[in-house]
């Protein structure tokens, strides 16, 4: 009797698989270097949130101490100078002018001011709550920039405003850096970001990111 024995599959000619070799190399030298550049960028980013905090806090306690800088000493916010009223009293020009003028020297426009360049300052150096500070941020760099008011070529009494051009300044440049720590999450690295956003009052509200 004739035994059955199934076929015998021969291994025949096949393609090269590429798969094997895909997977080797996706933990290659290519996503060293994606890895490498993601960490260069992440390292940025956390530098410029480091040194805008440096200059923002600083700032402030120049402001407050009077430490020689812009302000002299003897001339803080705890010698009882205000801290808003030289800057609001000089704008010279811009739609809102006389209401600079009006709010100038007024405790409330102080401790808005104060605790503003305070919460933003902490927020970058540690790097947490950074969409509120970008909100805050922006919103006091708006301000500014309308004092500052770069359209006017000249004041009112003739003198030229010094403004380079019609719209940019420093203010938008420092408006847009705070909106782009807060996208890019630049507080999670030399930051407490991470951490931040694990705490359950964080989760449930994602503005506070």
């Amino acid at each position: 009797m004739a035994v059955h024995e199934p076929p015998h599959r021969s291994s025949g000619f096949h393609l090269p698989s590429f798969r094997r070799n895909l997977a080797g190399s996706a933990t290659g030298p290519y996503t060293s270097m994606s890895v490498a550049t993601a960490s260069v960028r992440d390292y940025a980013f956390a530098s410029l949130r480091l040194l805008s905090g440096f200059v923002v806090l600083s700032a402030f306690l120049d402001k407050t101490v009077g430490f020689g800088y812009a302000t002299q000493s003897g001339n803080g916010w705890i010698d009882g100078v205000s801290p808003t009223e030289g800057f609001l009293r000089g704008v010279a020009a811009g739609p809102m002018e006389s209401t600079f003028h009006s709010w100038a020297g007024h405790a409330w426009a102080d401790w808005l001011f104060m605790l503003g360049l305070l919460g933003i300052g902490l927020a970058l150096i540690g790097g947490f709550a950074l969409r509120l500070a970008a909100v805050a941020g922006t919103a006091m760099m708006a301000l500014m920039w309308i004092a500052e008011w770069p359209p006017a070529q000249h004041l009112p009494d003739g003198v030229a405003s010094m403004s380079t051009n019609s719209f940019a300044d420093r203010h938008l440049l420092y408006a847009v850096l705070l909106i782009t720590l807060a996208a890019v999450s630049a507080g999670d690295t030399l930051g407490i970001g991470r951490h931040w956003a694990r705490l359950p009052i964080v989760r449930d509200n994602r503005w506070l990111r």
